[in-house]
């Protein structure tokens, strides 16, 4: 398998704002992830990374989500700013809780945010059941590191959903154009969705579904008002050619039982005592 890592890390996003179309990706990844969630059962749900921190996952059965976001992500800088000195006191947990409308209780909220890398993952093995890697991939100097931490941590028959940019699309050819160089969409790595599966099926996933959404460049915003209809008819039959695509996938875990012989085999040879060796080399001698 050809190794993925990269030695210049590429630039990561902070969030969905840093794209041209990061709004119209946003969502468009968000109803595909949230249609998947609906199907995840569990106690914990892992958002990898700063642009899974911002799908809401509303339909998810899962109670308890923690946002996985790394040190440079917006949230992050925040909050380590705000409590360099180490907890968080009483008045920063107050500031920092929404409020519902009209009324001075806060308001109630499934997830927490935990700061670190994706490649080092701070949780239990088989502690998480499903995990969200939204284009965490597409950023990611060492992915296959990445999907070793998730194989590690995840459940048994624990569920992935990973988005990703396709280079077979008009978003990856205006990748290697020369179309505002400081976009960050230069710098994300575009793996196929083939290349993607290979990799969860060498770790024991399987392929639960896929889809193809955006069949625009993402360079631009889409201000078109006729967009809908031609990608209602790209991906109906042109799906190949997304910009991007949504992956659901399953850990399998087959357990290894021992098979018992139908019947018993008698051994061929028998031991013989070293008194009856010698006796017989002896006869035969004589």
């Amino acid at each position: 398998m050809r190794s993925a890592f990269k030695a210049k890390p590429p630039r990561y996003p902070k969030n969905w704002d840093d794209f041209p179309a990061g709004e119209h990706i946003r969502h468009a990844v968000n109803t595909v992830c949230n249609d998947y969630a609906e199907r995840i059962f569990g106690y914990h749900f892992a958002k990898l990374g700063s642009l899974s921190a911002g799908i809401n996952l509303d339909g998810s059965p899962i109670r308890h989500h923690i946002n996985y976001v790394p040190f440079n992500n917006q949230v992050s800088d925040k909050l380590n700013g705000d409590n360099m000195s180490g907890g968080f006191s009483n008045r920063d947990l107050a500031s920092s809780t929404p409020l519902n409308e009209g009324t001075s209780e806060p308001k109630t909220s499934r997830e927490n945010t935990v700061v670190g890398q994706s490649h080092c993952l701070p949780f239990a093995e088989n502690s998480i059941d499903g995990f969200l890697l939204a284009n965490e991939l597409d950023f990611a100097q060492d992915p296959h590191e990445i999907l070793r931490e998730v194989d590690r941590v995840i459940t048994q028959n624990g569920y992935v959903i990973i988005s990703g940019f396709n280079p077979l699309s008009l978003a990856g050819i205006a990748k290697f154009l020369p179309v505002k160089r400081g976009n960050i969409l230069h710098d994300a790595r575009f793996f196929t969705s083939y290349r993607i599966k290979d990799w969860l099926q060498l770790l024991g996933f399987e392929i639960v579904e896929q889809r193809q959404v955006m069949f625009s460049t993402l360079f631009f915003q889409q201000k078109w008002k006729g967009a809908v209809k031609l990608q209602d008819y790209l991906s109906s039959y042109l799906p190949w050619c997304s910009a991007v695509y949504v992956i659901l996938a399953k850990k399998r875990v087959i357990p290894m039982t021992a098979i018992k012989p139908k019947r018993n085999l008698k051994p061929r040879f028998s031991a013989v005592g070293a008194s009856v060796r010698t006796s017989t080399i002896n006869r035969t001698l004589r």
